[in-house]
């Protein structure tokens, strides 16, 4: 995971605006980057780079909320802040129904800004260590074998070595060899955190529910 310093990416078409809110964060000794519009952050954005956007909602011609679908369309997870001019509520509350982290009114206090900024920093931290769990998962579930996997999706459904065995064509041993390795390969101890990490991982039961255990 990246251990850089978390980075405050500012949009705003507004120069003096965005000159501001530089220097405000700055003056935090926060790492900065601004952008005068969305194309030109979509331009230079690097995937590593992780932290926050403080972004304008009403700009011309590619609007906030406009960009943050775009993210999202990008899977490029960074929280939003949002400021406008307006203090639209129906604006508001589509934006945090599709993630923002708050939505502040221009002029802006600065200790709002700055608390909008840690509990986003917050947020990014918690979003980057799921997606290293979650990438971590599925690693370990890309080194088993196909009949690993058809096994591990009846384990998941809770049938038991016998009942496997049966729906394979095999014998209850050779299913109790493989969910042995399955349980190795995926560094688990107990069946509850198998379970865990198959449906984590995507791992979904192919049974129908007449027939699970």
């Amino acid at each position: 995971m990246n251990n850089a310093a978390p980075t405050v990416l500012v949009i705003d078409d507004d120069p003096s605006v965005l000159k501001a809110l530089s220097l405000l964060l700055r003056s935090m000794e926060m790492k900065v980057a601004a952008f005068c519009s969305p194309h030109e952050f979509l331009e230079q954005y690097q995937p590593e780079t992780h932290g926050c956007l403080v972004l304008d909602y009403s700009m011309p011609n590619f609007n906030g909320l406009e960009l943050q679908q775009e993210l999202t369309a990008r899977d490029i997870g960074l929280p939003v802040i949002f400021l406008t001019g307006h203090g639209d509520i129906p604006l508001s509350v589509q934006a945090m129904k599709q993630g923002a982290v708050d939505f502040l009114t221009k002029p802006v206090l600065d200790q709002d800004l700055i608390e909008a900024i840690h509990a986003a920093f917050e947020k990014d931290r918690l979003n980057r260590r799921t997606r290293a769990e979650l990438a971590e998962i599925l690693q370990r579930l890309a080194t088993l074998t196909p009949r690993e996997r058809e096994v591990l999706a009846h384990v998941v459904s809770g049938r038991l070595n016998k009942q496997i065995a049966a729906d394979l064509g095999t014998v209850e041993k050779t299913i109790k060899v493989h969910r042995a390795h399955l349980m190795t390969k995926l560094k688990v101890r107990s069946l509850a955190d198998l379970v865990r990490l198959a449906e984590r991982g995507g791992i979904k039961s192919k049974l129908p529910p007449d027939q699970k255990a």
